[in-house]
């Protein structure tokens, strides 16, 4: 049976080092898993590092392309402009198209990063990928605010209404794709029809470290991503005419920033407030992938972890 390797966990575990590390020694291509990278333009905020030189490769319109780095096929990133949206329904047919093509040329696929509704789009199928967007639907909510449309969830789906966490109440985005779902399985009086289940062997590893240890790499990370200009970078795409409205704006590591662009907010208090920000969005990462058994966990902060991660998935691959 085929192969699929998963490296997930929360963010500044290492997981891309450690997936270019298991690429070089099995043959591997790399496919992103993370919801910001997607997005043209947007490099610093969302922790591309990519090497100076790296060259991207366009194939064609459902796979976009993909980086060289290190030797290795990266695949995942810049997909689409900065002011068109993306979703889990065009993640799960770019990564599906990807992976078939990796198996194709006898290499393993190694599917990597932080977003977990993403990762279960593709193992495990979800049930709403393939309701489209309701672009009339979404226009008559502009301008209404996040308790305005939790009421309106509430509404056409009290049992979604009361799962969503705090993060997903506050969270305008999700609630309009919330209601959007409630609204076409009202309309049709059925549910969405899942995804058949991925047809592969999978092995899935995660990284994880106390939190001390944990906030630490991601104040450092933080830290890094500003001297590496993300400023700049977010002053360079408001003059390309991107907006705190698009999604790629709204995202962790840029609407942070907003009210230090208008006057608002000092850059301390706007850093500070970034790093809670990840702290939290690294707690919710964990609460999500603490749910799936299948996953092998392993704490970067301890000594010889790579060589553990490297013995298991060694076992595996050699299985047939």
């Amino acid at each position: 049976m085929k192969k699929l390797l998963i490296i997930c966990g929360p963010t500044a575990t290492g997981k891309s080092a450690l997936a270019i590390r298991l690429a070089k020694r099995y043959r591997g291509e790399i496919v992103s898993a993370d919801s910001r990278q997607v997005y043209q333009k947007l490099n610093i905020g969302t922790g591309k590092d990519l090497p100076k030189g790296a060259k991207y490769k366009f194939k064609n319109k459902i796979v976009g392309g993909c980086y060289r780095v290190y030797g290795i096929n990266l695949w995942g990133y810049d997909l689409v402009e900065p002011k068109q949206e993306f979703n889990v329904a065009r993640f799960v047919r770019f990564a599906k198209a990807v992976i078939a093509e990796i198996w194709q040329r006898n290499s393993l696929p190694i599917l990597t990063g932080g977003t977990g509704f993403y990762i279960k789009a593709i193992t495990d199928g979800i049930d709403t990928a393939g309701i489209s967007i309701n672009k009339k639907l979404r226009y008559s909510l502009i301008g209404k605010s996040k308790e305005e449309l939790f009421e309106m969830l509430a509404n056409l789906d009290a049992i979604k209404a009361a799962s969503l966490n705090l993060s997903d109440k506050k969270n305008p985005r999700r609630l309009i794709r919330a209601i959007e779902v409630a609204n076409w399985l009202a309309v049709r009086h059925t549910r969405a029809k899942k995804q058949d289940k991925f047809k592969a062997e999978l092995l899935f590893i995660g990284l994880t470290a106390p939190k001390k240890v944990l906030d630490k790499k991601i104040d450092e990370r933080v830290d890094e991503r500003i001297t590496m200009g993300i400023e700049k970078e977010i002053k360079r795409l408001i003059g390309q005419k991107q907006t705190w409205q698009h999604q790629a704006m709204s995202s962790l590591g840029y609407l942070v920033w907003k009210d230090y662009f208008m006057g608002k907010k000092s850059r301390v208090e706007t850093i500070n407030k970034w790093k809670v920000e990840e702290h939290q969005y690294a707690k919710r990462q964990l609460t999500w992938f603490k749910k799936d058994r299948r996953i092998n966990w392993f704490d970067v902060s301890q000594d010889s972890w790579q060589k553990k991660v490297e013995n298991l998935v060694n076992k595996w691959y050699i299985t047939h």
